[in-house]
């Protein structure tokens, strides 16, 4: 990325308004009054070929008249005109353009939004847009928007793919007392990205965090790489997480892979924390740009009151940061600071009487000792005690602590007066909320912040031995047959040039075939239809087990063959697989899809049919290294079934891991053939004893 033209159009130091109007009902009109009324302290230049004057500033016909250099320039004109304005920002050396324009790819009008976008390439000018309401930076001074004013300043950057939601978060900075110092619209997307923008501000010292409200990514692994190398935290709300293309999925993981899951995976892996809702995109965007990673699990909660305290303690666990009773000689000291009757295990109850001087001793010596790595203050107003005296009394002991890196957040009960010492407090730099549940969670964010980093910097690379040109022979021979999924036999064969265990299986034509193959592999064996008509074979009667003779292997073939018949008629059948017969194990899912957004994408979870009633699956863009496969494999609700219960032996997670590893590398080589894939069900034994994956499916990308 060229710094250089992100900073011109993000810190101009002067900017042209083309479409600057005359009327108080346009928008031209409004951005140049709104650049006015921002205080921006650059050169201003409204644009228009019908006014020589607007608002005390000289109107100039083009930006060719301008006679001095323009950084940026905000778009206002329709949508047709917007092409020849491009073109002569590139003459003009123009360094980036806010187009607000609408009227182009969100309204079906693809091929203008595009030669704008090579127009602008043409002269390396950078698009933000188009349709969009503008942006605004409180460093700036700088409301290059028709949003009503500049946003309470803060320390976070939001950036918005919706106009509309811009606005009323703008306003509601001021409602909700959550500051930001920039908020930029991107609109359409069709040059400068999330990415872009993360990247950028990233570098940028007035913004300690970068929020996002987003829709839909164009290159989803491109944002993945910058958020991951991000310093500063990276936070999203996602919309628009409704199941996609499930409608058309002829795999389980194609049917599973919802948007919500999928970019969820992809957040986890780069590092991003995700807010629920617009409420908590707030709350964590006050918190991350205010506070440092929790780095532990000890999280100490300090409360004047026994209801608050439960309330704080039953969100610790629900947020996956369950409270421990504190070291026995940190008790002794905080019973100093309490009556007999006040609780100094965790939460620490000062009990109703605490003061300045409870809450000023406890807080300093809490912060300070080793053991505490997170700290939740809580306080219920009371009649004995004056909000603003708790506060000041908290901000001094942080002060004269003077411990860094251990993340403070606090919730004061009551009502105005605590409502005011909150807003001191937070402009002291501590998140203040007025539940005690709202500040767990957001210290728990700054954990898994901390947690995601530290994966974050784990990396996926690996050497992982393979065959991939005979997968890809495979393939080719499957599209020379007309095929657009492979058969069961010939997805094992590809699943074996990766590694993966496989059940020894053969393809018979018939019944004397399947016979012989079966003495060749022994009984009992497994027999399943082999057509590419017919994806589920159990539905079309088409799979008998444990067959352990030569007299039931005749049946099962010619029954099989009559089910397959049955079930579609005109099904083109390639024979009949004969399969080893694998011991039992506990039933597992591998999976994949190749993602719209963000490409080979990983599937694991419990198999067989429990996938399709209980669900219970995670995913992984991939590669997926071993370490992150493990991770995986503790994720599902049934992981303790993996670990072993109720007297069952560990199943063997180590190679389980290392399969859904090879599993990964083969869906990244493979993605320009392979569409969907499933490993279901892969059979997984007691520990050291490996796994067997009994049943395959491979579908094809159409081409």
């Amino acid at each position: 990325m060229d710094r250089s033209k992100l900073d011109g159009l993000m810190r101009p130091k002067s900017i042209a308004i083309v479409g600057a109007s005359t009327d108080p009902t346009k928008i031209g009109y409004t951005v140049v009054k709104n650049i006015i009324e921002g205080g921006y302290e650059g050169k201003i230049y409204p644009i228009n070929p019908k006014a020589t004057e607007l608002l005390g500033l000289k109107v100039y016909p083009t930006l060719m008249d301008v006679p001095d250099d323009i950084d940026a320039a905000v778009i206002t004109v329709p949508a047709k005109l917007v092409i020849s304005v491009v073109e002569d920002a590139g003459k003009k050396g123009v360094k980036g353009l806010i187009i607000i324009t609408s009227g182009f790819a969100e309204s079906g009008n693809r091929k203008l939004e595009q030669e704008v976008v090579a127009k602008a390439q043409e002269y390396g000018v950078r698009i933000l847009g188009p349709n969009i309401v503008g942006t605004l930076s409180n460093a700036e001074k700088l409301n290059a928007s028709f949003a009503p004013t500049l946003p309470l300043p803060g320390k976070g950057a939001l950036i918005s793919q919706s106009g509309a939601l811009l606005i009323s978060l703008d306003m509601a900075t001021f409602t909700r007392k959550v500051g930001f110092e920039k908020l930029i619209s991107i609109g359409n997307m069709s040059d400068i990205d999330f990415a872009d923008l993360v990247e950028w501000l990233d570098e940028d010292e007035s913004v300690s965090s970068i929020s996002l409200y987003i829709e839909g990514f164009k290159d989803g692994r491109k944002f993945m790489d910058v958020a991951k190398k991000a310093k500063k935290p990276v936070i999203a709300l996602k919309a628009g997480v409704s199941a996609h293309g499930a409608v058309a999925a002829a795999s389980h993981t194609g049917s599973l892979a919802g948007a919500a899951k999928v970019y969820g995976a992809a957040f986890q892996q780069a590092g991003v924390v995700q807010a629920t809702d617009l409420n908590n995109l707030f709350d964590l965007s006050l918190t991350l740009s205010l506070q440092p990673p929790m780095y532990g699990d000890n999280l100490v909660i300090i409360t004047n009151g026994g209801g608050v305290g439960v309330l704080a303690t039953d969100a610790a666990e629900r947020f996956g940061l369950p409270l421990k009773f504190v070291p026995k000689d940190v008790q002794e000291e905080l019973k100093k600071h309490m009556p007999e009757f006040g609780s100094a295990k965790n939460p620490v109850d000062l009990t109703g009487m605490a003061g300045y001087d409870w809450y000023y001793d406890t807080v300093k010596f809490v912060i300070a000792h080793a053991w505490t790595e997170g700290l939740v203050i809580l306080y219920c107003e009371t009649a004995m005690t004056d909000p603003m005296e708790i506060a000041k009394g908290i901000i001094v002991a942080l002060d004269e602590a003077n411990v860094h890196g251990k993340p403070v957040t606090i919730s004061f009960v009551g009502g105005e007066k605590s409502e005011k010492a909150m807003q001191w407090l937070v402009e002291q730099n501590i998140p203040s909320f007025s539940a005690p549940d709202l500040a767990v969670h957001a210290i728990s964010a700054l954990r898994e912040y901390a947690r995601m980093k530290e994966i974050v910097s784990e990396s996926d690379h690996q050497t992982i031995p393979v065959d991939k040109e005979q997968a890809l022979r495979i393939i080719k021979l499957a599209r020379e047959d007309g095929r657009d999924s492979l058969t069961e036999v010939e997805a094992k064969q590809v699943f074996a040039a990766y590694g993966l265990p496989t059940t020894t299986t053969l393809l018979a034509k018939s019944e004397d075939e399947a016979v012989k193959l079966a003495k060749e592999i022994g009984f009992p064996i497994v027999m399943k239809i082999v057509s590419p008509d017919i994806l589920h074979k159990s539905d079309a009667g088409g799979v008998k087990v444990n067959i352990k003779d030569v007299t039931s292997c005749r049946e099962a073939f010619k029954t099989i063959m009559a089910n397959a018949k049955e079930y579609k008629a005109d099904a083109n059948i390639h024979g009949i697989a004969i399969q080893e017969m694998a011991p039992w194990g506990t039933e597992v899912i591998l999976g994949s899809v190749n993602d719209a957004t963000f490409g080979p994408t990983m599937m694991f979870g419990l198999g067989g049919i429990f996938v399709e009633i209980l669900k219970d699956v995670t995913f992984r863009v991939a590669p997926v290294s071993k370490n992150s496969a493990l991770r995986m494999i503790g994720e599902i609700r049934g992981a303790p079934i993996l670990a072993g219960v109720r007297g069952e032996e560990p199943r063997d997670r180590e190679m389980l891991a290392e399969t859904i590893s090879r599993y990964a590398q083969m869906i990244v080589d493979l993605q320009d053939d392979v569409s969907e894939s499933d490993a279901n069900p892969v059979l997984v034994y007691a520990e050291g004893k490996g796994l067997k994956v009994v049943d395959a499916r491979i579908i094809l990308k159409k081409k």
